[in-house]
């Protein structure tokens, strides 16, 4: 087994690849829409991979990989809109899309590397299921935290949520390799 830095920063390059691939397509269309917005499309990408986990049947060619591809890069783009200030420009360079891209990975990564220390990497005892579960509620808690304004009283705000959403994509991600 490979260790999880490595695995990790693999699953991750595949997420950045494809950013970047599409940044270059359409550039940062994207910063049009509300973190609610990114977070509702989150919310449709696990809802589907959970209809998938459990009828086994995709009617459309994509599979569950792809899903998870894509909740990693809107969690990391919620980020990003959640650090710009409404005055900052819709499009931006496509290189400094990337740049903060890149940042945003970094710090999700350095959470997941404190978190994986001290759960002991318990998520690799987990189903991928249970990890879909888990971004789910995890949305859900954040879609609560938008309709209160921001406003928590003793919970996380969205930022840390949305990583942990991405954290947990990718470790589906490795999990799903390592079945294969």
């Amino acid at each position: 087994m490979e260790p999880t830095t490595e695995q990790y920063d693999a699953a991750l390059g595949k997420c950045e690849a494809l950013f970047r691939k599409k940044t270059s397509d359409y550039g940062t269309a994207w910063r049009i829409l509300r973190p609610s917005s990114l977070t509702d499309q989150i919310f449709i990408k696990a809802s589907r991979i959970r209809t998938l986990q459990k009828v086994s049947e995709s009617k459309v060619d994509e599979g569950i990989v792809p899903e998870f591809i894509g909740i990693v890069n809107y969690s990391l783009m919620a980020l990003i809109q959640c650090d710009l200030p409404e005055s900052h420009p819709l499009e931006i360079p496509v290189e400094e899309a990337n740049q903060r891209f890149r940042e945003v990975a970094e710090t999700t990564r350095n959470l997941m590397l404190r978190k994986n220390h001290d759960y002991g990497e318990a998520w690799r005892d987990m189903r991928v299921s249970s990890l879909t579960d888990l971004i789910l509620m995890k949305l859900l808690r954040v879609k609560q935290i938008e309709d209160n304004n921001g406003k928590t009283v003793v919970s996380e705000g969205v930022d840390a949520n949305y990583m942990d959403i991405a954290n947990y994509a990718l470790f589906a991600l490795i999990l799903i390799t390592e079945e294969e």
